[in-house]
């Protein structure tokens, strides 16, 4: 596997966390660099942590994951998703799903960052059986999410200032949105 192809499996992969970047810059009354720069390296590092894990899994539990990967991506990104969809239409229209200190949930940041790497697992169970430098993979990977996740914030932050309650409710949709696809596409049932 050349350097091109890998490149395109990290463009790949980093298109969820893409999306949930855009979705918490949104949030931010301010372009934070800080803070953009905090989830860009979540992002990154879950994305680049997971194919590294599974290649190392390999073979062994491949049985185990593969068949439930796409439900545990789109069960956490539902969750997420919809606790923002519930927060905009039940909350007064000063506590969105915002924070109103303006400060990361890291918590909610894990789930999301695990949630938009699973795909990644499978990959690098992948990576065991083909003659793959890890190294590379992981890092460009790695890499290509974090700079990707960090346009995402900007972009989000850019469009979210003026449409705070418009913009929580299309952050939630988007991420109900991602789950569902990847639910679909793993049971066959949508392919792209």
């Amino acid at each position: 596997m050349g350097f091109a192809e890998l490149f395109l499996i990290a463009v790949g992969l980093s298109m969820d966390a893409f999306a949930v970047s855009v979705c918490k810059g949104l949030c931010m009354k301010r372009l934070d660099m800080r803070q953009a720069l905090v989830i860009a390296l979540f992002f990154g590092g879950f994305q680049g942590l997971m194919p590294l894990l599974g290649w190392a899994l390999g073979t062994q539990f491949e049985r185990y994951i593969t068949p439930v990967d796409h439900w545990i991506a789109f069960g956490l990104l539902a969750l997420i998703g919809g606790k923002m969809l519930w927060d905009a239409f039940h909350e007064d229209d000063d506590e969105l799903s915002c924070p109103a200190d303006g400060r990361l949930d890291l918590r909610e940041l894990v789930m999301l960052a695990i949630a938009t790497s699973i795909d990644a697992l499978a990959v690098g169970i992948t990576f065991a059986f083909l003659r793959v430098d890890i190294a590379l993979s992981v890092g460009l990977i790695g890499a290509t999410t974090f700079v990707l996740a960090l346009v995402g914030v900007a972009v989000g932050h850019r469009f979210g200032a003026r449409y705070e309650k418009a913009a929580a409710i299309a952050g939630g949709v988007v991420l109900v949105l991602i789950g569902t696809k990847i639910l679909l596409e793993h049971l066959g049932i949508l392919a792209l």
